[in-house]
């Protein structure tokens, strides 16, 4: 093999995994890393290579199958008709070879007039729908056209898919499931709102909602599904793809609602751009036009190859682009406290949509795309919905650009903004900031920390709505009438939370730490803190060194916790707390029982009568310590109920083995 050879076919085997690896993050895990444009052209150059170098071509190529696993937890799927792939095409030259190489044939087989239906090409998931008698038996995803994902009790929350059609007929139909555009909008303004992760595009919010293990969650989302094709009918026979559809129509399916007869080749230029010209008025999102030859008899002489029908391609519409100045850039704080950019635009319209601003994730992003406020800029719109900033047109630079920092302080409440090693996130780290306040009193009334029974999210979030808190220490000097006035006939409710507020000021101190969310320091380094320092304030007032030198506190964490403890916010907290007779002195028994001095413990398995915390609090409390592994060292391993790996290990080093019996018979 030459060298040219070899390069060609080092090229194809690059290619080949790039297109595995963007396929499996947009088909199997619904967190697309390119846009759908990207990959296209990664695959446009992969099919031409192998193409002209036909003995490199592979059965393991995505030319050559459609892509899709099966996830783990659904039943497997045997599709009897498989649910095939499509050509795309990006060019009428292109549309044009298809409709030449179709006309070819039907001369040579004596068929004299060839017409074709042209459709939208829907961005949502594949789906097979199988009716017994009239009524739906099962519902299926492609995954790779030959078996699927057993998703029925997803598909039955569709409302608009029918649980029973008109005909009592055994009939399995194929449609594409997806999210409305508005809906996807107002979705994903939930998931803001919620600090969740932001859907990429409408296409992978559907395939993630559909493929979920707890209908439950499907039935939340609004799922709908356009029918476009019949995969097979028990008793009854078509002439034509279009007949199809509108008997489909009649048994009450939701049908594609593009769907355009055209009886020669230019009816389907003209319906191509016709779709094209409408496609941002349309409630549903699309990312190309279907050509498909009408006659199913002539479909069966066309045929097929492995992954695609000969008789149909999809021309794919480019993403629309436009230019538009970047009037500035602002930053908004999240509930977790990560402060993002966002781009201020002059308002440009893209897509059907007017743009005037969107994110710009992080700081990273800014440097990656080399922004400068004043920059013209290239925007379109991921997936057709989402905003995105695709380049800067340096061209356009006049010198007047100024560069973006990020700031070092939470532009809400001022406290020092940090960016931890191995974070995109730049963060607030203060304790009172108003946007983290209602992730933070969540956190300071858990059960770990300050365990506020009764005082849940919703409770909370009511609290902030009523302004009857504006900070955690407000916790402590709620009235009993303001807190029944949050449910009808409060009063019993009001009386409890208020008594488990005022018990929970008699906390141990590594509860409060705890409960304080300094970073790094969860409620293990709390208790080894409150133990060595005795009191808040003499945690406040370590230096670095001497935090570095605490067992289990490395200097990272030391460093945190000075940051935390040197903040106006947190100084102003503190004094709060004291004020309101929240403990902050670590108070031990001098007469205190020290049975498991020297003792490491190990638990493992489920224990009946206590949480793997409450027996920990226990073992800490006589002074043993508690491993997460089993070595020569550990002194007894706990073992409850379905014990694992650790219980074998303990068994083959000889190690005491106790039973929760046992246990409670040695804090006795």
């Amino acid at each position: 093999m030459d060298k040219t050879k070899r390069e060609i076919q080092k090229k194809i085997e690059e290619l080949r995994k790039k297109t595995e690896y963007y396929a499996t993050k947009y088909y199997d895990e619904d967190k697309p890393e390119i846009s759908d444009f990207e990959y296209d052209m990664l695959m446009v150059e992969l099919r031409n290579l192998e193409k002209e170098n036909p003995e490199f071509i592979s059965k393991d190529s995505l030319t050559q199958k459609v892509g899709g696993k099966i996830k783990e937890g659904f039943k497997k799927v045997e599709h009897e008709v498989p649910l095939q792939s499509l050509q795309d095409v990006f060019s009428f030259e292109e549309v044009e070879e298809f409709l030449n190489r179709v006309e070819k044939q039907a001369k040579e087989n004596n068929i004299e007039k060839v017409e074709y239906v042209v459709e939208t090409k829907i961005d949502g998931l594949s789906a097979a729908l199988e009716y017994k008698d009239g009524k739906l038996q099962r519902g299926a995803t492609r995954g790779n056209g030959l078996v699927g994902e057993d998703v029925t009790e997803n598909i039955k929350t569709i409302k608009t898919i029918p649980k029973e059609i008109k005909g009592k007929i055994d009939i399995t139909v194929r449609g594409e499931v997806f999210i409305a555009k508005e809906e996807f909008e107002k979705l994903n303004q939930e998931r803001e709102k919620n600090e969740e992760e932001l859907f990429a595009n409408a296409r992978n919010a559907a395939a993630g909602s559909l493929r979920q293990l707890d209908s439950s969650i499907t039935e939340k989302r609004p799922l709908d599904i356009y029918i476009f094709n019949v995969q097979k009918i028990a008793g009854k026979e078509f002439n034509s793809h279009y007949e199809e559809l509108e008997y489909l129509e009649k048994q009450g399916f939701n049908v594609n609602p593009i769907k355009i007869l055209c009886k020669n080749k230019e009816e389907v230029y003209n319906a191509i751009n016709k779709i094209g010209q409408e496609r941002e008025k349309l409630t549903f999102g699309i990312d190309g036009a279907v050509v498909k030859v009408d006659n199913l008899k002539f479909r069966t002489i066309l045929g097929t190859t492995s992954k695609v029908p000969k008789w149909a391609v999809a021309y794919k519409y480019p993403p629309e682009r436009k230019e538009t100045k970047l009037k500035d850039i602002i930053c908004q704080v999240g509930r977790t406290g990560a402060i993002t950019p966002m781009a201020i635009l002059e308002p440009v319209v893209v897509a059907g949509s007017k743009i005037s601003k969107t994110t710009l994730h992080n700081e990273d992003f800014i440097k990656e795309k080399d922004l400068k406020i004043g920059d013209i800029v290239s925007i379109q719109k991921a997936g057709d919905v989402i905003p995105e900033v695709v380049e800067v047109i340096k061209s356009k630079r006049t010198g007047s650009e100024k560069e973006f920092k990020m700031p070092t302080q939470c532009p809400i409440c001022g406290a020092p903004a940090v960016r931890e090693e191995g974070e995109a996130a730049v963060r607030c780290t203060g304790i009172e900031c108003p946007a983290k306040l209602h992730r933070n009193l969540v956190h300071f009334v858990s059960r770990e920390a300050m365990d506020i029974e009764g005082l849940g999210e919703n409770i909370i979030l009511q609290l902030l709505d009523n302004k009857l808190i504006s900070n955690i220490a407000d916790i402590y000097n709620l009235k009993l009438e303001d807190i029944a006035s949050l449910k009808k006939n409060g009063q019993k409710f009001a009386q409890n939370l208020k008594d488990s507020i005022e018990t929970s000021k008699n906390n141990e101190l590594y509860k409060l730490i705890t409960a304080l969310g300094i970073r790094h320091v969860g409620s293990k380094a709390a208790k080894t803190l409150a133990k060595r320092y005795k009191s808040i304030d003499e945690l406040a007032n370590a230096s670095i060194e001497d935090l570095s030198m605490v067992e289990e506190i490395g200097p990272i964490v030391a460093n945190s916790i000075r940051d935390f403890f040197t903040q106006e916010q947190t100084i102003d907290l503190i004094e709060k707390l004291k004020q309101a007779g929240v403990n902050t002195i670590y108070e031990s028994d001098k007469n205190e029982d020290l049975r498991f001095d020297g003792k490491t413990f190990v638990l493992t398995g489920s224990l009946e009568n206590f949480t793997r915390d409450e027996a920990s609090d226990i073992i800490e409390k006589y002074g043993g310590k508690v491993s997460s592994s089993v070595s020569k060292k550990t002194s007894y391993v706990l073992a409850g109920e379905e014990a694992g790996s650790k219980l074998t290990k303990a068994q083959s080093l000889g190690v005491q083995i106790i039973s929760e019996a046992e246990f409670k018979d040695m804090i006795k």
